[in-house]
């Protein structure tokens, strides 16, 4: 019976392991996605500094 016992709490222990790990691998994604197809939106062009500034004579 004992060894009944630490078997079930080993397994709920792994299955708490595994859903936790489930867990981060979905964030992980999620946030991998958002960076990936809010990356161009965030850029805006850049001016070069020869637009700027008139050339002297």
């Amino acid at each position: 019976m004992y060894a009944y016992s630490l078997h079930k709490i080993r397994e709920a222990e792994l299955l708490h392991r595994a859903e936790h790990e489930r867990i981060l691998r979905q964030v992980r994604r999620d946030r991998r996605a958002a960076r990936r197809s809010g990356h161009k939106e965030d850029e805006g062009a850049v001016s070069s500094l020869r637009s700027r500034f008139v050339h002297a004579a």
